[in-house]
């Protein structure tokens, strides 16, 4: 403005004057207007350069929060996968533990199965093959179980145990002697038809009454733990045969000495399972 303003003031003093040519007036002339030219490109330049400027500013800053939100994310990222990381390295430990618990509750149920089998096996080759008639050994689930035929044990109606049965039980205790960490119930089983004496109510008495017998003659013949022995009684309510006929009938009337292996291996490796619980 200084300038324009100075270039106009010497042109009219030449003007008054009269001592500037037309030429020179004219070159006067031409130099103001390129003179307003330039400063009118001088201004929209710089208000270029300041949108310029302002634009790089917010740039600067948007690029600034993107960082920032980089930065963030990362760090959760980090954070995330640490925790990951750390939840399947405890994942994996238990998971281990469990395999660990688990191999050793079937190494024991191996034993104890393995254990039950030569029981079994070396009762059935105590006995010879008369005894084996009335005598049926077998393992189920994990538990010996030795059938006795009621007619080889006891008379009709009684629980008085024949001479006949003292061999066979005889060798029975000499098994179960051999293995003393199992327990042995002894239990009566017999068919539907009621009985009639004075001093036995019904088959709930007598099947009880020939179990105890059983029991007594194991622990006060042949010396086998009395803290081993149950005795118990089912009755008519355990049959495995009808009771409609004669055959069945006889195959219900039954004392049955049952061999489980102790649970207190069990239970101490139940009370160190491994704990499942997340925390």
């Amino acid at each position: 403005m200084k300038h324009s303003g100075l270039i106009a003031m010497t042109l009219s003093l030449f003007m008054m004057t009269g001592c500037v040519t037309h030429k020179k007036y004219n070159r006067l002339q031409a130099d103001y207007n390129a003179s307003q030219v330039a400063l009118a490109e001088s201004r929209s330049n710089a208000k270029s350069l300041e949108s310029l400027l302002e634009q790089a500013r917010q740039n600067n800053a948007e690029l600034k929060r993107n960082y920032n939100d980089l930065q963030n994310t990362l760090a959760q990222s980090i954070a995330t996968n640490q925790s990951g990381n750390v939840n399947i390295s405890k994942l994996v430990d238990q998971i281990n533990q469990s395999n660990d618990y688990i191999k050793r509750l079937v190494a024991a149920k191996s034993k104890s199965d393995s254990l039950l089998m030569v029981l079994s096996t070396n009762l059935t080759r105590s006995l010879d093959t008369d005894e084996l008639k009335d005598v049926n050994v077998k393992v189920l689930k994990g538990v010996v179980y030795i059938s006795l035929a009621d007619n080889m044990l006891f008379k009709s109606g009684s629980y008085e145990i024949s001479q006949d049965a003292m061999d066979i039980l005889g060798k029975i205790a000499k098994i179960i002697k051999d293995y003393k960490n199992y327990s042995v119930l002894v239990e009566g089983n017999t068919d539907n038809v009621p009985i009639h004496r004075t001093n036995i109510r019904n088959n709930w008495d007598l099947s009880t009454l020939r179990a105890s017998s059983v029991v007594q003659v194991l622990q006060n013949t042949f010396d086998v733990d009395a803290s081993r022995l149950t005795a118990g009684g089912r009755g008519e309510y355990n049959p495995i045969a009808s009771n409609n006929t004669p055959e069945g009938r006889q195959l219900n009337r039954r004392t049955q000495i049952i061999i489980t292996p102790s649970l207190d291996q069990f239970m101490d490796l139940i009370d160190k399972a491994p704990d499942s619980g997340s925390k």
